[in-house]
């Protein structure tokens, strides 16, 4: 397998089928007839591992990777699937940190291309598939599964899990899961099993209410995790990753109790350890120091409320670069924008992302000192030459503004 032959595999993976980054709602099909058809077609490999599954609004990510983290240092071997990648397809899927093998993702891609008429899949639910086949082969010991999008009928809800986490309920996705926190609530408390733990995060009373009735509902012992305290630290810096914390410990005791050896010690050193054993980045990443540079992948009102609040806690003049896909409501954004700052606006550099001309109007109404670049590069570039290093520069507002930034970035930096 070239380098060509891979990217042309990647290509036909994100071109030719339904894709939320290209297509949005399209992408999204609802029910579990497609997957069902599909882990049949390869026989079942998400029967044939143990998963622990994990959603919610804001979170899933960070939990997962602390979660996974954990359970390395206890010397486990771990696969870990989390969407959406910042750089490389193959971030995806991730055994003990290290992302899947390419010449793994090419051959099952060329498998995919010989599929049955009748199985019709959408580019989430072939990635799914691939993550279930990929941990099977690789035989690991837990499967940490992130869910897409919702939970009730998302693609990763085929599978039994031995453990299940929802972190938080905030608004987002509306035109998918609904127009309230109740009716988001009841799509994502769809990942609950019978007779299967299950964590909730959430301080909200509606959302413990509906996610501890569904529980009870199905025999599914509830753990409210936003009532737990610890003193316990990561190395994921957002302060917001305090209500993570709390959830993975209260998945570590129900993991033990199903006899899963974890000491306090693997606890602690995997809470503190996440970017190196998981490769995690993007949430509160230090990029560098001087300037002061921050990414977070923040992007819906109740995920950028909190990255927001720390920035302004941060007693620096600050460079904000931001950039959103079209879902998003940026009238709300805009009542968040830190104070002491200068803006800087581009499109990420995927087919939904928003051309900032089209909310120029917002940004008048908003009163603010900004500009409109053609990239999220050049959009950095001209905060780098703008910011001292008494100041700060900040990345955000959607995954694909930190993706883009990151693809361009990381490899000199590091």
């Amino acid at each position: 397998m070239t380098h060509k032959q891979y990217q042309e595999a990647i290509d036909w993976l994100f071109i030719q089928m339904p894709n939320y980054q290209v297509d949005g709602q399209k992408a999204y099909k609802p029910g579990l007839d497609n997957i069902t058809k599909l882990c049949a077609f390869f026989g079942n490999p998400q029967e044939k591992i143990r998963c622990i599954h994990i959603g919610g609004t804001n979170g899933k990510g960070s939990s997962s990777n602390m979660l996974a983290s954990v359970l390395q240092e206890a010397g486990y071997k771990t696969g870990l699937y989390n969407s959406p990648h910042l750089i490389d397809f193959t971030e995806r899927i991730k055994v003990n940190g290290k992302n899947c093998n390419k010449q793994f993702v090419f051959d099952f891609i060329s498998k995919l291309k010989k599929l049955p008429e009748d199985i019709r899949p959408s580019f989430f639910e072939f990635t799914t598939i691939m993550a279930f086949e990929y941990f099977y082969q690789q035989q690991v010991d837990f499967a940490i599964i992130e869910v897409g999008l919702g939970g009730r009928l998302d693609s990763t809800n085929i599978i039994h899990p031995m453990l299940t986490a929802i972190t938080n309920v905030q608004l987002d996705h509306q035109n998918i899961l609904g127009n309230t926190i109740e009716e988001i609530t009841n799509e994502k408390s769809g990942i609950i099993k019978h007779n299967t733990p299950v964590i909730s995060g959430d301080e909200n009373e509606v959302v413990k209410r509906i996610i501890r009735e569904k529980a009870l509902a199905l025999n599914a012992p509830f753990t409210d995790a936003s009532l737990l305290s610890s003193d316990l630290s990561s190395d994921l810096k957002g302060n917001y990753q305090q209500k993570n914390i709390r959830v993975v410990l209260a998945m570590v005791e129900e993991l033990r109790k199903l006899n899963v050896v974890i000491s306090d010690k693997d606890l602690k050193e995997g809470l503190l350890s996440v970017h190196q054993n998981t490769g995690f980045i993007g949430r509160w990443f230090e990029f560098s120091k001087n300037p002061l540079t921050i990414c977070d992948t923040a992007h819906n009102q109740a995920g950028l409320e909190y990255v927001f609040k720390q920035l302004n806690s941060v007693d620096k003049h600050k460079h904000i670069i931001l950039g959103f896909v079209n879902d998003k409501k940026i009238d709300e954004v805009m009542t968040l924008l830190p104070a002491n700052s200068e803006f800087y606006f581009a499109k990420p550099s995927i087919n939904r992302g928003r051309d900032p001309k089209d909310y120029e109007n917002l940004l008048q109404e908003a009163k603010i000192i900004y500009k409109i670049f053609n990239s999220v590069q050049e959009a950095y570039l001209s905060a780098k030459e703008r910011c001292t290093n008494n100041e700060m520069i900040f990345i955000g507002g959607s995954n694909f503004v930190v993706g883009d930034f990151l693809e361009k970035n990381l490899e000199i930096h590091e």
